[in-house]
C-alpha cells in the first residue's frame, strides 16, 4: 500500500510540473496560416512588429494580387530549450494548369518568456528574396494556332500590321489636338472622338487610331503619316485572313476581350488578353489559343534599372491549328462575285461526295451578318425540288400531267405565276415542264396528293430541317409538319412558314447530286478535339438575319433526324428535272458553262406587305461534284438576279 501511495503522489507532482505553454509547433502553424493570408497579425516577431511584416508582405506581392500562397508547416525541429527551426512549404497556384510554383523555406523561432517569436526576413517568404525586392508576374503568350482550308492551305495566320496613332511624347502638348484630328481624317475615323481619346490619355501615351495591313496603301507609303507631328506607325503582328473580307463572318476575329466576354469567361479572360472575338476564332478559342506560360521574378525597385531575377517559369503551350474545308480560291471567287450586290447576299458551295463546305461567302450588303449560314428566308420555288420528291413518291413521273392555270384560288387566296411565265406552258403540261418553267399553280394544284407531313419528310430526306454539327452555328431550315388550306398550298411552292438558309439549300442540292442525304461540315475530318469552347455561342443564341419568327423552329423536322429515304433513282429523276431548267427553263444562262452539265432550279420568294411585294432571289445548281446556292435578299427573279451570279461563279470555278 505504501508503494501505491508513493507512485500516486509522484504522478501528481509530474502533472503539476508539465509545460502547458504554447509550443514552437503552435507558433509555426499560426505563422503559416498568416502567411497564407498575407496577414500575420496573429504571430510575434523578434525585432519588427507584426503589422510591419504584413505591410512588407503586401508590398512584396502587390503585383501578384489577388494571388496568395498556400503555406503549410513541413516540420519543426528543436535546436535548444527555447529555440527551434520550422520548415514552411509553399504552393502558389499561378494559373489554371496543374503545374504550381512550390518551394520550402525555414524560419528561426525563439521563446521569450511564454511567447514564441519568429525572425522575420523576406527570405522566409521566398528563398533568397532581399529586403528591397518584390515579386512580379509576367504572362508569356502562346503562339496562336493557324486556321487552314482545303489541302492544308493557311487561311488565318500571324501577319504583319502597322499600328498607327499619336505618340504624345513626340509632339508638343499644344499640338496634340490638331495632330489627332489630322490623323483621324487621314485614316477616316471620327476626328472629335479620336481627339478626345488623345486628350484624356496619359502624358506619355501612344493612342492607337487604326491598325493597317502591311499591304494597305497608307502602310506602303507612310509620307502622309510622317507629315503629322507625333504620328507614328508601329510594326506589330495580328492573326489575319488573306484579306479583310475573306470569310470574315465565319472565321471571325481576334483581339482584346470585351467586358461581356470577360464576364462570360468565368475568370478565364481579363483585360489585355488576346482571344477570339467572333466566328471560329471564338468558337474554337481553347484549341487555337493554347496555354500561356508564366514567369515570376524578383524585381529590384521599379524593375527598370536591373534585370529581374527569375524565380519560377512555365513555358507556354502553343495553340493547335483548326482545319476547315474552305477552298481559298472558291471563297475569294464567291466574294468577288457578290462584291457589287447592294443587298444582303451569299454563295454557299458544297462538295456533294463529302459534304465539305467549300464557300460560305456573304456580300457586302449583309453588313457583317452571317447570311450564308444563319440567314432565315423562305426558299420560294427552289423548294419545288423537295415538293417534287414528295410527288414522285405518290407515283408521279416527269411525264405525269399537271394542271397549270394562270391563276388558282385556294380558300379565297389567289396564287399566280411569275409575271414572266411563258403563256404557252399554261393549261395541262407534264410535271417536267411544271418544274422547268416553275409553274406555281401546277404544284399547288397537286396539294391534295401530298400531306404537309409528307412534304416535311421529303425536305428532311434532302437535308432541310436536319441539324448537323458542322463546327459553327448554322440554321438548317424549318418545315412545318402541320399546315392546311392556304398555308399548305403556300408550302408547296416554298412560301408560308417554310424558312431556310443558303447553307440548307446548298445541302439540298448536294443531296440530289450525291443521291443520298448530305451532312455538311465546315471542319476537316479527324478533328475530334476541335469542340467549341465553353464561351462559344450556340446556334440558337447567335444573331441572324430573319424574315420569319424564330419560334418557327419548334415546328421543324430536325429533332431527331430519321434516316433519309432518298434513293438513287429518285435523285436521278430530280437531276433530270433540274437539267430541264437549264435546257428549257429559266436557267438558260447556265447552258453554256464549260465542263460537266449544269443542273439548276431558280426561285423567287415574296416577303413584306408592300404592293407589289418585295422578293428574295434564289438559284441552286449542280455541276459535277459541286453544289451551289446563290441568294440575293432584295432581288427580282431567281433567274434574273441569281442566275448571272451563279453563271459567273461556275465559270470562275471551272477556270
Amino acid at each position: 500500500m505504501t508503494a501505491v501511495l508513493t507512485t500516486a503522489v509522484l504522478a501528481a507532482s509530474l502533472a503539476a510540473c508539465a509545460d502547458d505553454r504554447p509550443s514552437a509547433a503552435d507558433a509555426a502553424k499560426e505563422l503559416a496560416a498568416g502567411l497564407s493570408e498575407l496577414d500575420v497579425g496573429g504571430s510575434a516577431f523578434t525585432v519588427v512588429k507584426a503589422e510591419d511584416v504584413t505591410t512588407d508582405l503586401g508590398t512584396i506581392t502587390e503585383a501578384l494580387a489577388p494571388l496568395k500562397p498556400t503555406v503549410a508547416v513541413g516540420g519543426v525541429e528543436s535546436t535548444g530549450e527555447d529555440t527551434a527551426t520550422a520548415t514552411l512549404d509553399y504552393v502558389w497556384d499561378v494559373d489554371a494548369s496543374d503545374e504550381d510554383w512550390t518551394y520550402s523555406t525555414s524560419v528561426e523561432l525563439s521563446r521569450e518568456e511564454d511567447e514564441w517569436q519568429a525572425e522575420w526576413d523576406p527570405s522566409i517568404f521566398v528563398p533568397e528574396l532581399r529586403v528591397d525586392e518584390h515579386l512580379a508576374r509576367e504572362e508569356i503568350p502562346a503562339d496562336r494556332g493557324d486556321i487552314t482550308g482545303a489541302n492544308g492551305e493557311v487561311l488565318v495566320t500571324q501577319r504583319t500590321v502597322l499600328r498607327v496613332g499619336i505618340d504624345k511624347t513626340k509632339a508638343p502638348e499644344e499640338g496634340h489636338d490638331a495632330a489627332a484630328r489630322a490623323l483621324a481624317s487621314l485614316v477616316e475615323i471620327d476626328p472629335a472622338s479620336y481627339a478626345e481619346q488623345v486628350s484624356t490619355a496619359g502624358a506619355e501615351a501612344f493612342v492607337e487610331a487604326i491598325v493597317l495591313r502591311e499591304d494597305a496603301p497608307l502602310a506602303a507609303d507612310r509620307a502622309a503619316i510622317d507629315a503629322i507631328p507625333g504620328a507614328v506607325a508601329l510594326q506589330d503582328f495580328r492573326e489575319l485572313a488573306p484579306t479583310r473580307s475573306f470569310a470574315r463572318e465565319l472565321l471571325g476575329t481576334v483581339g482584346e476581350p470585351t467586358a461581356e466576354l470577360i464576364e462570360q469567361s468565368g475568370g478565364k479572360l481579363e483585360a489585355g488578353d488576346i482571344t477570339g472575338l467572333s466566328g471560329l476564332q471564338r468558337q474554337h478559342n481553347d484549341l487555337l489559343a493554347g496555354t500561356p506560360g508564366v514567369m515570376i521574378s524578383a524585381v529590384l525597385g521599379d524593375g527598370t534599372t536591373l534585370t529581374p531575377r527569375p524565380l519560377f517559369a512555365k513555358s507556354p503551350v502553343n495553340g493547335k491549328p483548326l482545319a476547315t474545308t474552305l477552298d481559298a480560291k472558291l471563297q475569294t471567287l464567291a466574294e468577288n462575285t457578290l462584291a457589287e450586290e447592294p443587298s444582303a447576299s451569299s454563295i454557299v458551295a458544297i462538295r456533294p461526295s463529302t459534304g465539305e463546305v467549300l464557300t460560305a461567302a456573304n456580300g457586302p450588303g449583309s453588313e457583317g451578318l452571317p447570311t450564308a449560314l444563319l440567314g432565315q428566308y423562305p426558299p420560294g420555288s427552289t423548294f419545288k425540288i423537295a415538293t417534287t420528291l414528295a410527288l414522285l413518291r405518290k407515283g408521279l413521273t416527269p411525264e405525269s400531267p399537271t394542271e397549270c392555270p394562270a391563276e388558282l384560288t385556294v380558300d379565297g387566296r389567289s396564287f399566280n405565276n411569275a409575271s414572266t411565265y411563258p403563256e404557252q406552258f399554261t393549261g395541262t403540261i407534264p410535271l417536267l415542264q411544271s418544274f422547268a418553267q416553275s409553274c406555281n399553280t401546277g404544284f399547288i394544284s397537286n396539294r391534295d396528293q401530298v400531306s404537309q407531313q409528307e412534304l416535311a419528310s421529303a425536305a428532311a430526306d434532302l437535308g432541310i430541317g436536319v441539324e448537323a454539327s458542322i463546327g459553327t452555328p448554322a440554321f438548317f431550315g424549318v418545315v412545318p409538319t402541320e399546315a392546311e388550306g392556304t398555308a399548305h398550298a403556300a408550302s408547296m411552292i416554298g412560301q408560308g412558314e417554310i424558312l431556310v438558309s443558303p447553307l440548307a439549300l446548298a445541302t439540298m442540292a448536294a443531296s440530289v447530286g450525291k443521291g443520298a442525304r448530305v451532312t455538311p461540315t465546315v471542319l476537316a475530318g479527324g478533328q475530334d478535339d476541335a469542340s467549341p469552347s465553353d464561351s462559344a455561342p450556340s446556334a440558337s443564341s447567335s444573331a441572324s438575319p430573319s424574315s420569319g419568327p424564330s419560334e418557327d423552329a419548334s415546328k421543324s423536322t430536325n429533332a431527331p433526324a430519321k434516316p433519309s429515304k432518298l434513293t438513287a433513282e429518285e435523285a436521278a429523276t430530280l437531276r433530270t428535272l433540274m437539267r430541264a431548267v437549264v435546257t428549257e427553263g429559266g436557267a438558260g444562262m447556265l447552258a453554256g458553262v464549260p465542263g460537266d452539265p449544269v443542273h439548276a432550279k431558280t426561285g423567287t420568294a415574296e416577303f413584306g406587305s408592300e404592293t407589289p411585294p418585295r422578293t428574295h432571289a434564289w438559284i441552286v445548281a449542280l455541276q459535277g461534284d459541286l453544289a451551289v446556292a446563290v441568294f440575293v435578299e432584295e432581288g427580282e427573279l431567281g433567274s434574273t438576279s441569281g442566275g448571272p451570279l451563279m453563271e459567273a461563279f461556275l465559270r470562275g470555278a471551272g477556270s
